[in-house]
């Protein structure tokens, strides 16, 4: 297939030497009737470590319906993180697996070569939900791994001086998150109380972004606004938050990733062929990625194959 069919975006990481503070605005877009803004991937900015891809949803209250409702879909090359500041949302997959995720537990989706699941609001819930979807880059000696789902209760906490870390993935302030990733990495909710400071130790060869979640933070001086990505680069060996109010920070990073990647839809992949094949793949209804029998409802159909100019330039 000729390549200029895919209008799929390139993403590598050039990784910067020394520490920065760059901002990129998030954009605002629907999840179905769920309204999010997606953090990354952004134009100036693809990759923070093996983190390809973050939307943020929520704070929002309702009596009724299922404000998140995600049809059955496929992935390929990644590995999906579901984390919760509040509410619940439950997990059904092409493996038969059943996970309800709630606030302090996370999700972890190992699509391998294929693997496709369905996302949405229980029919009993807290009637709160508020929360961030990421992706994971898979190296390319582990992305038709077999598919798997992790879930997990509760991630670890930490209590430190002027506030709490919740750890959902790879190793911060000492506690090591259960699940199980392919690349260095880590993944913190930071609380800082009100009033009070909070250091952080930081791997100095990670690149680093922040994401400003709820209440009002600093960072060596710089307010922090939602909706708003603050990438740190590398070689920063320590980070400090402060709060007047009390506040909630995501944290996220690792070392920048060796190879370039190609997103398309839900699919992370190296080449247009491969795209186009694992599309063509599940409108076929093709075995690897199974059917997600436990959802009640028609599943997502791929979008077409446009052919348009290349992609934006990589970060």
């Amino acid at each position: 297939m000729n390549k200029e069919y895919v209008a799929a975006e390139e993403c590598g990481s050039i990784g910067g030497r020394n520490p920065t503070f760059e901002s990129y605005t998030s954009r605002e877009t629907q999840l179905g009737s769920l309204h999010i803004t997606r953090a990354l991937p952004a134009k100036e900015k693809r990759l923070i470590g093996p983190w390809c891809f973050l939307d943020r949803y929520g704070p929002l209250t309702f009596a009724e319906g299922k404000p998140m409702d995600v049809a059955p879909h496929p992935h390929i090359g990644l590995q999906t993180v579901s984390w919760l500041l509040e509410g619940e949302v439950l997990h059904n997959d092409s493996l038969g697996f059943e996970a309800l995720v709630r606030a302090g537990g996370v999700n972890v989706m190992t699509s391998g070569a294929g693997i496709s699941h369905s996302e949405q609001t229980p029919e009993a819930s807290s009637g709160r939900l508020n929360g961030v979807q990421l992706w994971i880059a898979l190296p390319d000696q582990y992305r038709n791994a077999p598919a798997s789902l992790q879930h997990i209760e509760s991630a670890p906490v930490v209590e430190i001086t002027g506030g709490i870390v919740h750890v959902f993935a790879g190793t911060l302030c000492g506690a090591v998150s259960p699940t199980r990733h392919y690349s260095e990495i880590v993944g913190a909710d930071v609380q800082v109380h009100p009033g009070e400071a909070v250091r952080i130790g930081l791997t100095p060869n990670y690149e680093h972004a922040i994401v400003a979640l709820s209440g009002d933070c600093y960072e060596d001086g710089h307010r922090l606004e939602e909706k708003i990505l603050y990438y740190l680069g590398i070689n920063r060996s320590e980070i400090c938050f402060t709060s007047r109010n009390g506040g909630r920070v995501l944290l996220i990073g690792g070392p920048p990733f060796p190879e370039t990647i190609l997103m398309w839809w839900n699919f992370v992949a190296r080449s247009p062929e491969e795209i186009a094949q694992a599309r063509a793949d599940w409108e076929q209804h093709h075995s690897r990625f199974g059917e997600v029998r436990a959802y009640m409802g028609a599943r997502l159909e791929a979008p077409t194959l446009n052919r348009i100019a290349r992609a934006n330039p990589i970060s």
